[in-house]
């Protein structure tokens, strides 16, 4: 029964019913009614976008086999995973990174991040990275030279491209920005900074 299939694949996946809404594109109350049996007729194209949210084909998902789903079955599920958001970074002037998870976002399981902040202020948009957009981060302490890394300065976080010289003992934060100047920081100010890991991904809200 779909009803069940559906509760039981979304509780698998560790997901909300918010979340669930949210990927298929209707609200929390359908999610809820579809899985309470309220609802049973649900138009194909839900159907299909329920499935491959859930990892899993139309005609599983409704327990039939062939009809109109058939054409999907052929067609890879999405994979997806749950990573969590520890707060705010900036983008123009740094701002406190809180360490609690706040909350978590879904993406592919192709994207290989540990972690994701959410992009504050105007200073990266050269990169495309605008203000309220989820940025990926894999954790590592260094990165090469023209990469964009989440860096720490003092308890407080932002986003910039990172350059680094050991032989002259200098640090740039580059933005993406002609508005703002580059930060730079020399030798026991080094001290006080340190690199939460590399941004990978992004992604933004289509407005």
């Amino acid at each position: 029964m779909l009803s069940n299939k559906l509760k039981e694949l979304r509780r698998e996946k560790s997901m909300t019913l918010e979340e669930l809404a949210e990927r298929v594109g209707t609200s929390r109350q359908t999610i809820h009614r579809y899985e309470n049996g309220k609802i049973s007729n649900i138009p194909p194209e839900k159907v299909e976008a329920l499935a491959f949210a859930l990892g899993t084909t139309p005609s599983e998902l409704m327990g039939w086999g062939g009809g109109i789903y058939e054409k999907y079955d052929n067609v890879a599920p999405i994979s997806i995973k749950r990573i969590p958001i520890l707060g705010e970074i900036a983008c123009g002037e740094p701002i406190y990174a809180r360490e609690e998870h706040e909350s978590f976002v879904s993406a592919d399981t192709d994207i290989d991040a540990d972690f994701c902040l959410r992009a504050h202020g105007d200073s990266m948009i050269g990169a495309r990275i605008f203000d309220g957009d989820i940025v990926f981060i894999r954790s590592q302490s260094a990165v090469d030279n023209g990469e964009i890394a989440a860096v720490i300065i003092n308890d407080e976080a932002t986003l910039k491209r990172v350059y680094f010289y050991p032989e002259e003992g200098k640090l740039i934060l580059s933005p993406e920005n002609p508005r703002y100047a580059p930060l730079v920081y020399v030798k026991d100010e080094l001290n006080s900074i340190k690199i939460l890991g590399k941004a990978i991904a992004f992604q933004s809200t289509v407005v």
